[in-house]
């Protein structure tokens, strides 16, 4: 898979200085909304304030992958953000719903990686992922082919969307499981019990 270029508001976004945490929780959601209304500009003023947490996300889910790999934080992160900002019709509402659908995005350009490199050696390894999270809620296996767990979270979701995207939110976002909660809508006790599910379903469809 190609990566684009860091795009130069990318690029010197780690050099602008961003607000305070309360002063920067009310500008996300106010530029998201009018990055998602279409106005000249929004996306460049939101760069600053989100470009950190991105890059956590992005080195969060590469620091699971095995040894060998061949794609960086940064090239995640700006790939994933050209993919955001060509969704025009998109309807930001709040930082953890931007997060959680930007997880969603890395997701989709780590399983076009991986599929790329596995073209490229003619059906050979696939890149390696672990699921092993610090709560512990559930055992999970420790390595496993990120496009043999994006295959099984897409049986999941056919089953179960709500657990799928739970995972998703836990595994490439980050999210805390209050953060988790509310990005579903859901108590935090039924984030827990669904957590502990999904992941020994996962961990029985991934050892199969």
């Amino acid at each position: 898979m190609h990566i684009t270029p860091q795009p130069a508001k990318l690029a010197s976004a780690s050099t602008v200085p961003v607000a305070t945490s309360g002063q920067a929780a009310h500008a996300v959601t106010d530029l998201l909304r009018a990055w998602g209304a279409g106005e000249a500009g929004a996306s460049e003023e939101l760069v600053p304030l989100v470009y950190t947490e991105l890059r956590r996300q992005a080195r969060r889910v590469l620091r699971r992958e095995g040894e060998g790999h061949t794609l960086q934080a940064t090239a995640l992160v700006h790939e994933a953000w050209l993919r955001l900002d060509a969704q025009h019709d998109a309807r930001w509402q709040s930082r953890t719903q931007f997060l959680a659908v930007a997880a969603q995005t890395m997701r989709r350009v780590l399983v076009d990686h991986a599929r790329a490199r596995r073209a490229l050696k003619r059906g050979g390894g696939g890149t390696q992922v672990t699921l092993k999270e610090a709560d512990h809620a559930a055992a999970t296996p420790e390595d496993v082919d990120v496009l043999a767990l994006d295959d099984a979270l897409a049986r999941l979701a056919t089953m179960d969307p709500r657990k799928a995207r739970l995972v998703e939110l836990r595994y490439f976002a980050g999210l805390s499981m209050p953060e988790a909660a509310a990005a579903l809508g859901i108590s935090l006790a039924t984030v827990g019990r669904e957590w502990a599910v999904a992941r020994m379903w996962l961990r029985r469809e991934l050892e199969a």
